[in-house]
């Protein structure tokens, strides 16, 4: 009798949805159709004008849409990473940095954030109706909310997704000063290997992948996430801002996923 594959929910990153998200890694799915079905959800702000300094304005909610399985279009290597620069017709945003702009930089520090509880209440509801989960992937800024959703699941009598695994692409700390509770340290960052003082590591079991070209969320802003996880495994890859998903990456994905199946 085969395995069920693991169902495993999608978040895009910034500037895209969950469409544009299935498209772009249709390499990925190909890569592990035998192991995972992934299942896409869209962010439910958004994002309606691209600004000079890298953010968008917009705003509002949408619905939660699901799409996945083995099948799709996709392309191959780095032309299927799914760059926050190329999003769909609908560009989304699962929250955002500057309030009053309606924006979203991963580097900038503020006070206070617009938009995270939306989301967070658009997950539970995916989760609710497309669920259940085996695992969350997630990519840049739906990586930096996995790591939110990941603190949330071990921290929160009811979070709102529980799951057995998390997958990180280009991840990152939020930079709001208001999200630093879910790290459980203030936004200095300790150093590598050592998690924040007092809070014990999350045991989410947790696969963190980043390319040390690239140029949007540098390979350094990812590693911060590694102290948070315990035992996180690491995927790195020479390229950019993308979803890997060539042969030489199947053994990786497969050798974590392995773990669940």
């Amino acid at each position: 009798m085969s395995q069920r594959p693991l169902r495993v929910l999608s978040l895009h990153g910034y500037r895209q949805d969950g469409a544009s998200f299935r498209e772009k890694t249709g390499a990925l799915r190909k890569l592990l159709k035998k192991q995972v079905e992934l299942v896409y959800m869209t962010a439910p702000h958004h994002v309606t004008r691209v600004c000079s300094a890298g953010g968008a304005t917009g705003g509002g909610t949408g619905p939660v849409s699901g799409s996945g399985g083995p099948s799709g279009p996709g392309g191959n290597g780095p032309v299927s990473g799914a760059g926050e620069g190329s999003g769909g017709p609908d560009p989304r945003g699962w929250w955002f940095s500057d309030v009053e702009g309606r924006s979203f930089s991963a580097q900038q520090r503020c006070a206070e954030s617009l938009g995270l509880e939306d989301s967070l209440a658009a997950v539970r509801a995916a989760g609710e109706e497309l669920g259940p989960f085996d695992g969350v992937l997630g990519f840049s800024q739906g990586a930096a909310l996995v790591a939110v959703l990941c603190a949330l699941q071990e921290r929160d009598p009811d979070p709102p997704l529980r799951v057995r695994f998390a997958v990180l692409v280009a991840g990152f700390r939020s930079a709001c000063e208001g999200h630093r509770g879910f790290y459980g340290a203030p936004l200095g960052v300790p150093p590598l290997g050592v998690p924040p003082l007092g809070v014990p590591p999350l045991g989410v079991p947790s696969l963190h992948v980043f390319g040390l070209d690239d140029r949007v969320i540098p390979d350094a802003m990812s590693r911060e996430l590694l102290p948070l996880f315990r035992e996180p495994a690491v995927m790195e890859h020479p390229g950019g801002h993308f979803v890997p998903a060539s042969s030489t990456h199947r053994q990786t994905y497969q050798a974590f996923l392995s773990r669940f199946l």
